[in-house]
């Protein structure tokens, strides 16, 4: 018989674990997330980042606990199934089960090469047996509900605190992450808020889901810049994107020279695909291909990284620019690009990375407020504009955040900053007559 297990966390101090945690703690697919870095290539600026997926999905599941008796003794509970409460620490437990190595870098590839984003790979691990029946224990058809909690698709009305605005991992991955960076950024005052979290009914949809009181609104603000400043410090730091894009263009390399199949990336660790691909490089040693992910491979482990040789910030670029699609996603079109704005440099084909990151929905809201006078207000696009404007604020938060750069390798390069604001400006039509034209893009 599983007895429950007491666990010492640096950051929530006490972490018990009931024994349907434990045996999924104690399956080989969970333990997998110990050689999965939380950060992925964070660690290469802030040498502290070297926390995992493992804690950090712990201390979702601690976060989990919490909230649902702090919902109990607010007698909010009583019309909630037993099962779907159950259910939501297990689904904070297991949300990350299906990241692949180095955690997000590799969601930025071009759509359709992975088998899918963590969320729907998780579905495979739920299968795995000790998983399975762990899950099975709690209710029959448990392994799915909690695919669906994970991928922001259940009818649960606890749905909210494992995928939605003000779920659970947020502030667990933003205290944790400053935390580990050694940066005063992620503070995030996590008692009010889940003391301000209450279970609302929507008045246009009647739909029961997770809102926050009017008195957390307030700590709702310090998780949103906290937010923002993660990312404009840590997340998207110049020398994280440069080792991420670096990472990512790896990776397609060593996809498009078949070093790897992409179904076989899932279940891998940090290092057991940088051994595999160093590997399987030295014995194509032949091939310009497999040469490039060597080297990338040795860059890596040795950080030498692409330099900075431009950057633009979104919040100075023209609404509505063409930077928001070709360049944000990872396509045949920015990659023929880049290789010839590496020719208009004198470098060779790889030798540079466009990057501008994007992540939208961390930064969106879409959140009930219960406000004291009993009226509820939606705050998000589909909403009134809120009691601050907060929606609007968040938006402008994450055109701040969020900046174009030009990598290069080699000695240091400068590129003009108002070549790339024209070179962003181009949509993808405009881009491809440029380049079947063989125009400068730089000029």
């Amino acid at each position: 018989m599983t007895h429950p297990v007491v666990v010492r966390d640096p950051l929530w101090n006490t972490i018990e674990l009931d024994p349907v945690a434990v045996r999924i703690v104690d399956s080989p697919a969970y333990q997998r997330l110990r050689y999965i870095r939380q950060l992925g290539l964070a660690h290469l600026v802030y040498p502290g980042a070297t926390h995992t997926r493992f804690d950090h999905a712990l201390g979702v599941y601690h976060l989990g606990r919490r909230t649902l008796a702090a919902l109990e003794s607010q007698g909010s509970l009583a019309d909630v199934d037993a099962v779907d409460r159950a259910l939501v620490p297990l689904a904070g437990l297991l949300h990350d089960i299906g990241h692949y190595p180095f955690s997000h870098a590799l969601e930025e590839l071009e759509q359709g090469i992975l088998p899918g984003d963590h969320e729907a790979v998780a579905a495979r691990f739920l299968e795995e047996a000790p998983v399975r029946a762990a899950l099975e224990s709690v209710a029959p058809d448990a392994p799915a509900r909690i695919s669906e909690l994970i991928r922001g698709r259940s009818t649960n009305p606890l749905q909210g605190l494992v995928s939605g605005s003000l779920d659970l991992d947020k502030i667990e991955y933003l205290k944790r992450d400053a935390r580990f960076c050694g940066v005063p950024y992620g503070e995030v005052d996590v008692d009010r808020l889940i003391h301000a979290l209450a279970i609302v009914s929507d008045p246009e949809s009647g739909r029961t889901e997770i809102g926050v009181l009017e008195k957390g609104v307030a700590a709702l603000e310090s998780l949103l810049f906290a937010k923002y400043q993660m990312f404009r410090n840590v997340y998207w730091h110049h020398a994280v994107r440069s080792a991420t894009v670096l990472y990512r263009r790896m990776v397609a390399d060593a996809l498009d020279a078949d070093l790897i199949d992409a179904d076989a990336l899932v279940g891998l660790t940090d290092e057991g695909l940088l051994f595999m691909l160093e590997e399987r490089a030295q014995a194509e040693s032949g091939g310009e291909i497999a040469r490039r992910v060597g080297r990338a491979v040795a860059c890596l482990r040795d950080r030498r990284l692409p330099k900075r040789a431009g950057e633009l910030k979104a919040a100075e670029m023209d609404e509505g620019a063409a930077a928001g699609h070709w360049l944000s996603q990872d396509s045949p079109l920015r990659r023929r690009t880049e290789d010839r704005l590496a020719q208009e440099l004198g470098l060779e084909p790889g030798g540079v990375f466009l990057d501008f990151p994007e992540k939208p929905a961390m930064f969106g809201l879409d959140l009930l407020v219960l406000r004291r006078s009993g009226e509820i207000l939606r705050l998000g696009p589909a909403g009134r504009a809120g009691l601050i404007g907060l929606p609007r604020i968040s938006d402008e938060l994450y055109r701040t955040a969020r900046v174009l750069r030009l990598f290069t390798w080699g000695e240091r390069r400068s590129v003009d900053v108002e070549a790339l604001h024209r070179l962003a400006a181009l949509d993808a039509p405009a881009l491809e007559r440029r380049l079947a034209a063989g125009d400068a893009l730089l000029a």
